[in-house]
């Protein structure tokens, strides 16, 4: 039996209803590695959050628009596009269930955010606002682009990627710049901005990248990452 993959997903108004949307390449990757994608529908603020035992064996953390972070005590940034409350509130409060669980995540771009935020870290906010000399990392109404990232030697993204340096696909304007209680940095752009996060206490499958490795399964080092999850997912099924 695969693993079950729970694959957080994005509200939006579609001709006057509020839709459920999520890109395909998600869950075709989480196939292609050897899960079941189960798609997370946010519930409505006033509703709880579901068991996320029951439902799955690994949470998928997906990319998607802005955190809104007047959630945590700061201005939302003119050039951010705020993700549904919804989403954002169910998105940080399964990564914390997560953690609590100790159930394998793999944390995608805004995810990566996400897992940040879940753990006390802190975002910035618009990377071109930022004082020194950065890279174009896309995003933010600009199109995707590439740049180098390292990766740390003995990280867990470097060993499931079997590389200290890749060339990634990049479209954030927002980056993580404190990445919170227990993940570590695990690899950067040569700008100095945080492209991998992990947490490396126990053994436990906890990863963040930033940039967009579904759109790349053709490419081992992309595909890892999600086989990587699925494995993970399937012996943290079978320790229950």
């Amino acid at each position: 039996m695969r693993p079950r993959i729970a694959v957080t997903a994005d509200l939006g108004d579609l001709a006057g209803r509020l839709r459920v949307h999520v890109p395909a390449v998600y869950g075709d990757a989480v196939r292609a590695a050897g899960g079941e994608p189960i798609l997370l529908v946010p519930p409505p603020l006033d509703d709880d959050l579901p068991a996320l035992e029951h439902l799955a064996d690994g949470l998928l953390l997906t990319g998607g628009d802005d955190l809104d972070a007047s959630a945590w005590g700061e201005p939302l940034h003119p050039s951010a596009t705020a993700v549904h409350p919804r989403r954002q509130r169910a998105d940080v409060a399964l990564a914390v269930m997560a953690d609590a669980l100790r159930m394998p995540v793999l944390a995608v771009c805004l995810g990566m955010q996400e897992l940040a935020v879940a753990r006390g870290g802190r975002l910035i906010p618009h990377l071109p606002d930022e004082p020194g000399d950065y890279l174009d990392h896309g995003g933010g109404g600009r199109p995707e682009t590439e740049h180098d990232v390292r990766l740390e030697d003995g990280s867990l993204v470097a060993r499931l990627t079997g590389t200290t340096s890749l060339t990634v696909n990049s479209r954030h304007h927002q980056a993580v710049r404190d990445p919170g209680r227990g993940l570590r940095v695990s690899g950067r752009a040569p700008d100095g901005v945080i492209e991998a996060v992990e947490d490396p206490e126990g053994g436990r499958f906890c990863v963040g990248v930033q940039w967009h490795p579904e759109d790349r399964m053709d490419r081992p080092e992309d595909a890892a990452l999600f086989e990587g999850l699925c494995g993970a997912a399937l012996a943290w099924r079978s320790s229950r």
